[in-house]
Order: structure tokens, then C-alpha cells, then sequence
């Protein structure tokens, strides 16, 4: 397979512009220089035409008698010279045969040897008395013309092609430099054209750009300000104009739902907040009424502590509503100097004590690891981690915690050889209210489907990120916070 090469393209529109005006200038003054030069060469070429008309075959014409016409010759050796031009060329041709051959010089005639091709082209050449151009390998570019003599024979007289050659050549010569220059001068005269009127779709993009890296995902936002519009009824000029109200839809969209999540902020804190009271309420009734002293039937008992339980499990979900909601209010925590290393042991500790049907492994560094942030938020995270993976994984699964340093980075993680999260939830596995079962159901331990998000709110409150990586048998949770 033969490699060919390819021609650059351009790319931008601006080098495209500047390709386009330069290629069709050079279009334009390649098809003026040919026309120039055709022009020229063809009326110096019939100019020569005329000269040899008049010169008629006098001189081939006495090549036949060796210059020995009576009443017209003048002493040259050859043939007649009178009125004839130097460099006239003169031939006699009998049969296709050239009989002689000369060429007038400034001291007289001079007989020319021609080769075997040069006879084939003069003899093909039509005696029509029409001017031809042909080749001689001892006199070079010839105009000549043929026609019959009163002897049956041929006579050929030709003028060199020098006149006419030299002006053309020197034409195209000037026509070069000439339409070099203007190509040159154009070329850069264009660019800089072409980027004073593009200016305004460069500013355009420039605000896409400032645009395009604005966090526009939740929080209140700003837009930068508005491309400068130029004259409407330019193509750029529109461009700008549409580009600019297309920000004025994005602006006010972004400040509806600003102003949405705002009030659903603000709802749900509320909410939450009134919700901790009669939650509390209900469920120190419901533990006052165990403790009383009379017997109670054993359906009331197990109502009780029915109502004592579930009114625990909404206060904790009230408390994890109302932590949600003041870290999306931007809520600063605390900064202090926490040792991870500690946090893990108590976890770990904790999550082996709840569930010692599961085999609990610790992977530690021999120094402390310690991160700048709220011990209490940071011990949740670990908590809901571990608690995530004792109930989404059967009994006799393996858990893993390590922790290690990366380049100023404490890395956190909690892997669990258990069946991995579905496909169709691990893509929303950090929001709010997602459960590996959709159905929600109510079995007793089963959570609301915040514990996650909380782990991904707690820790990018800190700086820090989290991630999940998970196939059948392999599910790694994997914390990266800021090392103090």
C-alpha cells in the first residue's frame, strides 16, 4: 500500500478565511498572467506573421541560382540579401529534399546543416503561406513560412522567434514577482483583516469558555458578563446576539431552580427541626408506658415498643435530613486535627460488635494518619460505610478497612467480597433516598437511603471525594481527604 501524503488542512475559520482569499487571489492572477502572456505572444507572433509576408520567398528563391540573379544581386555568397533581415531563413526543398539552406548574417549568408529530423519537419511543413513555428538544432525557435516556387520546388523563409520569445519570457518573469508580492501583501493584509473582524465571535468564545467552567450543577451562579455585540446584520453580529440571549435563558433558569432548591432547602431543615419534638415525644411516651408498673397485655407491650422503635428510627432520620440540609446550606464544620487511625479502630470496633456474623480486617499504616476536619462527621462517614456494607452483604462476607497515605492524601477504603451494587443503582448510588431495594420496603434495619449521601455531602464539605468501584465479589468504597 503506497503512503500519500496529505496537505495540511486548516482548521480554524480564521485560517480557512485567509486559505480561501489567498488561493482565489492566486487564482485570479494566474488566470490574468496567462491571458497576458497569450495575449502578448500571440500579437508578437502575427506581428512576425506580417514580416515574413512581406519578405515573401525572395531569399530562398535565390538560394536556387547560388546568388548569381541578374539585376538584383549584391555580392553575397548564397543567395540575395537585399531587404532581408539578419537571421532570415531561407530553404529550397525538390521532392522533400532540401536542396539548400542558408541564414542571413551581418557579413552575408551562411549555409546551415540540418539534421535528418529538421528535413522531416520542413517538409511536412504545408505550403499554405502561413506562419508555423519550428525547431532547428543549429538556429534554435524559427517562424517560418512555405510556399510554392515557379519550379515545382518549395521555398521556405523563417525570422527567429527570439523577438518574441524574449518579451514574453520577460513578462512572465515581472507577472511572477508582481503577483508574488501581491499574494504576499495580501496574504498578511488578510489575516490581519480577517482577525480585526472576527473579533467579536473570539470574545464570544472566550465567554463560552468562562461559561463552560462555571460549576453550574447546584449552588447560586453567576454568569460572566454578556459578549459584546456587534452590528446585528452581520453574521457575527447575530451569532453574538442569539449567543446572548441563549445566557439570559441559562441565567434565569439557573435562578429558578436556585431559588427552588432555596425553598426545598428550607423545607426540608424546617421540616426536620419541627419533626424532632413530637418524634421525641412519641417515642418517650411510648418508653413511659413500658415502664409502667401494671400489667399490660402482650399486644399493647409489643405496640409500644413497636412505636418506641420506628420513632427511633424516624429521629435518626430526621437528624440525617436536617445534616443534609445544613451542609447543602454551606453550614461550615468544624477544623480541627483528627486521627483517622483512631476514628477506623472505633469503627471497625463498633461495626464488629453489630455484626459478628461477618469476618472484620483492618489494614493500617504504622503512623497516625491524621486530616484536618469534624471528628463527629468523620466518624459517621466511616459508620454509615461499614454499616452499608454489614446489610447489603450476606453473613460470612469478608470486610476490609485500609488506610494509607498517598502524596498528602489519606486514602480510605472499605471492600467487601459480597454480590457487588446492582448496575441500575450504581450510578446513583451517592443520592438521596436510593436503596438497593426499590421497593422500600419496611423490614426491620432497613434505612432510608441517606446514609451515602451523607458520606458523599460529609466528604466534600472536607475537600475531599469518594468513589465506588464494584463487580460481583469485589465493592470498593474508596475516601480521599486532605491529610493534615
Amino acid at each position: 500500500m503506497r503512503f500519500r501524503p496529505r496537505l495540511p488542512r486548516p482548521r480554524t475559520l480564521r485560517a480557512r478565511l485567509i486559505v480561501g482569499l489567498v488561493v482565489l487571489l492566486a487564482v485570479s492572477c494566474a488566470a490574468v498572467g496567462v491571458a497576458a502572456v497569450v495575449e502578448l505572444n500571440g500579437f508578437l507572433t502575427s506581428r512576425l506573421d506580417e514580416q515574413l509576408t512581406q519578405a515573401g520567398s525572395r531569399f530562398p528563391a535565390s538560394l536556387e541560382h547560388g546568388g548569381t540573379l541578374p539585376d538584383d544581386h549584391d555580392g553575397d555568397e548564397g543567395g540575395d540579401t537585399r531587404r532581408q533581415a539578419t537571421g532570415t531563413f531561407g530553404a529550397r526543398l525538390v521532392d522533400g529534399s532540401v536542396t539548400n539552406a542558408a541564414v542571413v548574417r551581418p557579413t552575408g549568408t551562411r549555409n546551415v546543416p540540418l539534421s535528418d529530423d529538421d528535413v522531416k519537419h520542413l517538409a511536412a511543413l504545408p505550403a499554405d503561406g502561413r506562419g508555423h513555428s519550428v525547431d532547428l538544432s543549429a538556429l534554435d525557435g524559427y517562424r517560418v513560412v512555405a510556399s510554392r516556387g515557379k519550379d515545382g520546388d518549395v521555398l521556405i523563409t523563417g525570422l527567429p522567434l527570439e523577438p518574441v520569445e524574449a518579451p514574453v519570457h520577460r513578462l512572465e518573469l515581472v507577472a511572477a514577482v508582481v503577483f508574488g508580492l501581491a499574494l504576499t501583501l495580501t496574504g498578511v493584509a488578510g489575516a490581519l483583516w480577517v482577525r480585526w473582524s472576527l473579533r467579536p465571535l473570539s470574545r464570544v468564545a472566550d465567554t463560552a469558555t468562562r461559561v463552560s467552567e462555571l460549576p453550574l450543577a447546584s449552588g447560586e451562579v453567576a454568569l460572566p458578563p454578556r459578549a459584546p455585540e456587534s452590528d446585528p446584520r452581520s453574521e457575527v453580529g447575530r451569532v453574538a446576539g442569539a449567543f446572548n440571549r441563549m445566557l439570559g435563558h441559562v441565567e434565569d433558569a439557573l435562578t429558578k431552580r436556585h431559588a427552588s432548591e432555596e425553598r426545598l432547602r428550607s423545607f426540608a431543615a424546617d421540616a426536620s427541626h419541627e419533626l424532632r419534638t413530637p418524634v421525641a415525644t412519641v417515642r418517650g411516651h411510648a418508653e413511659l408506658a413500658l415502664l409502667h408498673p401494671d400489667p399490660v397485655p402482650p399486644e399493647i407491650t409489643r405496640a409500644l415498643e413497636r412505636i418506641a422503635a420506628e420513632s427511633a428510627r424516624m429521629g435518626a432520620m430526621v437528624d440525617d435530613l436536617l445534616l443534609l440540609a445544613r451542609l447543602d446550606a454551606g453550614r461550615p464544620l468544624e477544623r480541627l486535627p483528627v486521627d483517622l487511625t483512631r476514628l477506623v479502630l472505633d469503627a471497625v470496633t463498633d461495626a464488629r460488635a453489630a455484626g459478628s456474623d461477618h469476618r472484620w480486617t483492618l489494614e493500617l499504616p504504622a503512623e497516625p494518619v491524621t486530616v484536618i476536619g469534624d471528628d463527629h462527621r468523620l466518624h459517621q462517614v466511616l459508620a454509615n460505610l461499614l454499616t452499608n456494607a454489614r446489610v447489603h452483604t450476606p453473613v460470612g462476607t469478608e470486610v476490609t478497612v485500609s488506610l494509607e497515605t498517598d502524596d498528602g492524601t489519606a486514602v480510605l477504603r472499605v471492600i467487601d467480597d459480597g454480590p457487588g451494587v446492582p448496575d441500575d443503582i450504581r450510578p446513583g448510588v451517592f443520592e438521596r433516598f436510593t436503596r438497593a431495594d426499590r421497593r422500600r420496603t419496611e423490614a426491620p434495619g432497613g434505612g432510608a437511603g441517606l446514609g451515602l449521601s451523607i458520606v458523599a455531602a460529609v466528604v466534600e464539605a472536607h475537600g475531599g471525594s469518594v468513589s465506588l468501584e464494584s463487580v460481583p465479589g469485589a465493592t470498593a468504597f474508596t475516601v480521599r481527604l486532605s491529610s493534615g
